[in-house]
């Protein structure tokens, strides 16, 4: 990376932007697309199996999370919750093939550690169950927020087979913790780190946020430190998505203590500089992780994929959201369950799958998906790749868009060629405002302030 940046440019890049975890993105999704051609999809699904099961429930509010969340510590809510997620199940099970190969599961929330060791077993179980069929290579992981877990827990975890946890920390210092109502002594994040270590897991993500109130370089200089003291094999370090129009827990941070555009610049570079002088290289937008990880051979291959876990190797599977909000992804689709505990129940209970809404891909939603992602995953684009599988000749079919990476390709940050479309170094501190160049939609939006989180 270049030594020296100009932050008072890039931070007149900051400006209103999609994170791509999907194309079209979630504003995109509606009632346009029918619960009957959402169970078409699942019925002639021909491919391999990718599980996400949302477990909604937390004991108390972290102010900065912009997860679909249900804060509670009543008991009896947390086992209804398991008899409705068996009987969504069950729906599945009747509705598509089941027994096509499972390569990728993930437990995220809320907090799935809230539940107790008997309940999760309780709920893998079923799982494996009704879909019985799972690679010997599949990627078994879970989020853990460190202040629920313990031994109990992660017996259970080894029991059915998870290789991957990830453990939210957020920021080790005391008064950025106070402020977003998240307390998190270093020394309960050293202890899980080690309990899962002692259980065999070699795969360890740490989830660190900038741009936090109260956050400074130095106060985040400190963090990484002790962060990286725990030896984790990947990290994912998000910039902080202030929408408080969408999270009224937001609301409660004075916006004069969230660090500035040129502070938050200055702490992704310390940041990237840091971590890969210790190991770590970076990996898509804000993921980071040691050479050794498989991420690394799926990059020189070309098959680092994105979706809605994260940056995966496991491309080419159709992902099965499963719990209330949760979000499914076919090759033409994206499905999203009801957000709404009492909506949700009622589909389940009238022998139907709680699909609210979605959205159906076009053929040019295809091509642009394809460009997006493989810029926000692998930070370029093979040309002759797309005009081969999409069967178009991409200056022509993007010309427009091509014009719009004029000031970026003149700053440096994208350099363009006849075969490939390569992102510096520099540049990747700035995709997604990059890839927003491909985004059909986003003219629809450029008038309103309100629709996504700011991109620096």
């Amino acid at each position: 990376m270049q030594n020296s940046i100009d932050f008072e440019k890039f931070s007149r890049y900051s400006k209103a932007g999609p994170r791509y975890t999907s194309y079209p993105t979630a504003l995109e999704f509606s009632e346009n697309f029918k619960y009957e051609n959402y169970i078409n999809y699942l019925k002639s699904n021909k491919n391999k199996l990718s599980i996400y099961v949302h477990l909604p429930f937390c004991r108390s509010a972290c102010y900065f999370c912009g997860c679909n969340v249900v804060f509670t510590s009543k008991e009896d809510k947390l086992s209804r919750y398991i008899t409705y997620l068996k009987k969504e199940i069950d729906i599945l099970a009747e509705t598509m093939d089941t027994t096509k190969e499972v390569i990728q599961f993930h437990f995220g929330g809320g907090t799935p550690t809230f539940y107790d060791a008997s309940q999760l077993d309780e709920i893998m179980s079923y799982i494996k169950k009704k879909f019985p069929n799972w690679s010997d290579e599949a990627e078994i992981s879970v989020e853990i927020d460190p202040r629920f877990f313990n031994e109990n827990h992660m017996k259970i975890f080894k029991k059915h087979g998870f290789n991957r946890v990830s453990f939210g920390v957020q920021d080790f210092d005391e008064k950025v913790q106070r402020e977003i109502h998240r307390v998190q002594p270093f020394e309960i994040t050293k202890n899980a780190v080690e309990l899962a270590r002692k259980f065999g897991i070699n795969s360890i993500n740490t989830d660190l946020i900038y741009g936090l109130p109260f956050q400074s370089l130095e106060s985040f200089q400190n963090t990484l430190k002790l962060a990286t003291s725990l030896n984790p094999d990947r990290f994912a370090i998000f910039n902080y998505a202030h929408v408080p129009w969408l999270k009224k827990t937001m609301r409660k941070f004075d916006e004069t203590t969230l660090p500035t555009p040129d502070e938050k610049l200055k702490i992704l570079k310390f940041t990237i500089d840091y971590l890969t002088n210790n190991g770590y290289k970076m990996i898509g937008m804000d993921h980071f992780a040691k050479p050794e990880d498989e991420l690394f051979t799926a990059i020189a291959k070309g098959e680092l994929h994105r979706n809605f876990q994260g940056y995966t190797t496991k491309g080419g599977a159709t992902l099965i959201g499963i719990g209330l909000t949760s979000i499914g992804e076919g090759k033409r689709y994206y499905a999203q369950n009801y957000k709404r505990m009492d909506d949700y129940e009622k589909a389940i209970d009238e022998g139907r799958l709680p699909f609210e809404r979605g959205v159906e891909l076009s053929d040019d939603d295809l091509i642009r998906k394809f460009v997006i992602m493989e810029l926000m995953a692998n930070f370029w684009v093979d040309i002759k790749r797309v005009e081969s599988e999409f069967g178009i000749d991409f200056g022509d079919y993007f010309g427009a868009d091509l014009e719009k990476l004029k000031e970026f390709e003149d700053a440096d940050l994208v350099k363009i060629s006849k075969d490939k479309i390569e992102v510096s170094q520099t540049g990747t501190m700035l995709i997604r405002n990059i890839a927003m160049a491909f985004d059909a939609y986003m003219d629809k939006y450029k008038n309103s302030k309100k629709s996504f989180s700011k991109t620096v």
